[in-house]
């Protein structure tokens, strides 16, 4: 799996209005162009939500009293990172209107489970 601090290069953060049209030429449909971003979104939150997790658990000192806080200037950076990061709706969507999601739909004869994944995965 890519590295998410690569992913986000180039992505601007904030919303911004989008052509309809460039989603249903995809899908020839566009709810299932939103259910497939949708999808995606849900699993980067999931893997963005661990790798914080990961880099925090790090810092992690165990205390005895609440009074104690102890500050980390790496531990603030990276909070700051994710923080500014572009949501993952926003990623999912860049993903998938530049080609870089693959996916399956349920077959509705042998009941495959659709999938979505990065390709770079």
């Amino acid at each position: 799996m890519t590295d998410i601090k690569s992913k986000v290069q180039g992505i601007e953060p904030s919303c911004r209005a989008r052509d309809i049209k460039s989603f249903a030429n995809k899908t020839e449909n566009i709810y299932k162009a939103i259910n497939i971003i949708d999808k995606r979104a849900k699993q980067l939150a999931v893997d963005v939500k661990s790798e914080l997790h990961g880099k925090l658990e790090e810092f992690a000192v165990q205390t005895d009293t609440i009074e104690e806080i102890h500050e980390n200037k790496e531990q603030i950076e990276i909070s700051k990172f994710y923080e500014r990061m572009p949501n993952p709706g926003i990623i999912a969507t860049e993903e998938f209107l530049s080609d870089q999601l693959e996916y399956r739909h349920k077959n509705a004869e042998n009941e495959e489970e659709e999938e979505i994944k990065d390709i770079e995965d």
